[in-house]
């Protein structure tokens, strides 16, 4: 046929396609419960959302209550009702298949468009009874990034404490912050809730738990690993494995329902009938593989976490071993080995349990799971059909596995997909290496520059990379001069006001910046010659650890912050947490993996941290460094004045702050950029007005509500905020 011999390569892409979506129904979940009665059509949500949004700013809080929480049912709403659609049209069109000629290519091979346009129909019809043509159509960018990050939350949280509903707004505030773990202003707020008086533990409530159960699971079979529990382990990981089957088998739905982005439409002119068709298909299949990522991605992350089932199936093998379930562990290996089938560990383990067992590992119940050989079977078919389009339709397709096995990939790309997966191997198994790595740019063990400054511990003694503690930084007289400033400024300074560490509840925090003491210093608080002693001892710890650690290029300040914590008197006994959790300052440890990712919201321009002391009278507040498993601590520094610790900013120096039970302690805490963009404009401002000679030249700002802070979206979080159209950054608060 002509038609065929212009186009034969697509139409082999479209009959790919074809064989795949038959395979599919086979592994489509059952039909779920129709969506309960609504008056009409379901409308946009986002139009919702935009009116509650300004519903809020209009201080109309019962208005915006209303319309944010509508557009949040709304949407749930309607993605139930795409799925419901998908699943009731899913065998719609099917009996077109059965003649489907596969072999030699004819005209019957149009079937298949009959079927694509019948279940197409079916689907539509399905829509457009319940929903509107409005809500039909794919909402913006910022609105999908809206909701991803949960920000409907953030605003509902505020909406809900000024209605005075603070059962709610705990509850707002508990789903906001579980994807913004790192939003301290909400850190904030739900320390103010936990001390409110009648405000439960249930209170604090996800309300998206149910779309992140496989995660709560994972975090379950974990702590019972943790404890030796293996049974518990055991229905821990199971569980893991089916919730992530079923999450994916959701997100795969949507993919189908919701529409894919329609090539240019400069290159649709050029396209025939089965280029147009097969542009659609490899979209789809693109999108359906992409669900492995969005399933991985744990909530208050962007990146997943890889190779997610296979170690998940890994884990439960283990766990069933030392349960005792032996043939549970073969079954487990077995569907295992379907993703890594020539895995050496995998297949000596498996032969461990064929002696254990007598050689009778074939017995039933030993073969992969149905389940997981039908996810590995369809997912190889997708991969074929997504490299041809690669090779032969410039398509682009990211792989989102690990265990694509090489004879998937077409000769001609083999040697670059070998080239990437060498290098992101050798990212993922930088935790495993027994000496770390620090990519930094800093070499510890230059000169100290300032007279009476010595060296007291260095990279061998403190067991690290890029670490050291330096002495006499600072006199006694000029501790005291500073810590006079942070009794009678710091309070006042950030605006705590005394409240709880940010960390824990055993502890009152307070801070003061270089700006915020040139203020009160204006405003005759504190003396002129305290708050410039406060901005001078900063330019000091700069230049000695611009030399110590031989940075080859200009150290900026990112932030400074003057940072004391008291114990609460009664507060302290049988206390198990820490003054500061063990952190990495520039990425999101994930000490379970070893990794550290280096993204939002992790303060991921800092290059370099340090910390001042400035007193020694009170009781715990050490800091100790620890392995990428944030338990093993390599060692640990006292406090006492003058001292100056410095390390490398990144994941080679996880860091935490034991619990201070008795007295105030104060520091200086320091971190560094190499990049201009991110220096600390407050910085430069409070340098301005000196040299003008006092003259202020700064806003009066407004007075600080006593409510939880207003929010900011997720968008603004993390390691920066960029003002709109200015070439500015502003630190966000944090300290070690």
């Amino acid at each position: 046929m002509a038609l065929l011999s212009k186009a034969s390569t697509v139409y082999v892409a479209l009959c790919f396609a074809v064989l795949y979506s038959f395979i599919s129904k086979e592994t489509s979940a059952t039909t779920r419960g129709t969506t309960g009665s609504v008056s009409g059509l379901i409308p946009s949500y986002d139009s919702l959302y935009y009116m509650g949004v300004r519903a809020y700013f209009t201080e109309d809080w019962e208005k915006a209550a209303e319309l944010i929480e509508k557009s949040i049912a709304t949407r749930e709403t309607i993605l139930r009702t795409r799925r419901e659609c998908h699943d009731n049209c899913v065998t719609t069109g099917h009996d077109r298949l059965d003649k489907l000629d596969t072999e030699t290519g004819g005209v019957w091979d149009l079937l298949a468009m009959q079927w694509a346009q019948l279940r197409a129909e079916c689907v539509r019809f399905c829509l457009s009874r319940t929903i509107s043509p409005a809500a039909q159509l794919p909402v913006s960018s910022d609105i999908q990034y809206e909701f991803d990050t949960r920000n409907p939350y953030n605003f509902l949280q505020v909406t809900y404490y000024k209605l005075g509903k603070v059962q709610r707004a705990v509850s707002a505030a508990q789903t906001f912050f579980v994807a913004n773990p790192s939003h301290l202003e909400m850190r904030n707020n739900i320390e103010k809730y936990k001390r409110m008086p009648g405000v439960k533990e249930e209170a604090f409530l996800d309300r998206e738990r149910d779309g992140h159960k496989h995660w709560s699971f994972y975090d379950a079979a974990v702590l019972a690993e943790y404890s030796a529990e293996w049974a518990r382990a055991v229905d821990g990981w199971k569980k893991c494995v089916n919730e992530t089957l079923m999450q994916t088998e959701e997100c795969r739905a949507q993919c189908e329902v919701e529409g894919q982005g329609i090539p240019d439409e400069e290159v649709m002119r050029t396209m025939g009938v089965y280029e147009k068709a097969a542009a659609l298909s490899l979209n789809l299949l693109s999108c359906k593989q992409s669900c492995v990522s969005i399933v991985a991605t744990r909530p208050g992350r962007i990146s997943p976490m890889e190779d997610f089932l296979p170690t998940v199936l890994e884990h439960l093998h283990i766990a069933q071993f030392k349960a005792g379930d032996l043939r549970g562990a073969v079954e487990t290996l077995h569907s295992l080995l379907l993703f890594y089938p020539a895995d050496s560990n995998s297949l000596s383990n498996l032969q461990l349990y064929f002696e254990t067992l007598g050689g009778d590992t074939e017995a039933p119940g030993t073969k992969p799971t149905q389940e997981i050989s039908s996810y590995v079977s369809r997912s190889l078919t997708e991969k074929k059909l997504l490299y041809f389009g690669v090779e032969n339709l410039n398509f682009n397709f990211t792989d989102p596995d690990l265990w694509t096995p090489e004879k998937v990939i077409p000769e001609s790309l083999r040697e670059g997909w070998r080239a990437e997966r060498e290098k992101l191997n050798e990212r993922l198994n930088e935790g495993e290496r027994p000496e770390e790595m620090d990519d930094s740019g800093f070499y510890a063990g230059g000169t100290v520059p300032l007279t009476g400054v010595t060296i007291t511990m260095d990279d061998a003694i403190l067991n690290g990379t890029n670490r050291v503690v330096l002495d006499g930084l600072l006199s006694q007289s000029e501790c005291d001069t500073v810590l006079h400033l942070a009794s009678t400024a710091a309070s006042s300074g950030d605006g705590y006001q005394g409240r709880r560490s940010p960390h824990t509840p055993h502890e009152q925090f307070e801070g003061l910046t270089v700006l915020s003491a040139l203020k009160l210093a204006q405003d005759g608080f504190v003396n002129q010659s305290d708050a410039r002693l406060l901005h001078e001892i900063g330019e000091r710890v700069r230049t000695l650890l611009h030399s110590y650690f031989r940075s080859p290029s200009a150290l900026y300040f990112s932030f400074t912050h003057l940072v004391c914590r008291s114990a609460i008197t009664g507060k302290q006994e049988g206390r198990l947490d820490l003054s500061h959790p063990v952190h990495v300052d520039n990425c999101l440890l994930e000490p379970e993996t070893r990794k550290c990712w280096r993204e939002p919201p992790a303060f991921t321009h800092r290059d370099l941290s340090a910390l001042l002391y400035l007193n020694d009278d009170f009781e715990g507040g050490d800091l100790f460094f620890t392995d990428r498993d944030a338990k093993t601590v390599t060692a640990t520094v006292k406090p006492q004045c003058g001292r100056v610790v410095g390390f490398s900013s990144g994941p080679v120096n996880p860091h935490g702050v034991t619990a201070v039970t008795a007295g105030r302690r104060c520091a200086l805490a320091l971190w560094f950029t190499k990049e201009k963009l991110h220096r600390d404009m407050e910085r430069e401002e409070v340098e301005a007005v000196w040299a003008k000679d006092g003259q202020s030249v700064m806003k009066e700002e407004e007075e600080e509500d006593s409510a939880p802070a207003p929010p900011r979206s997720g968008r603004s979080q993390g390691s920066k905020e960029r003002s709109k159209g200015r070439d500015r950054v502003v630190g966000g608060r944090d300290e070690l």
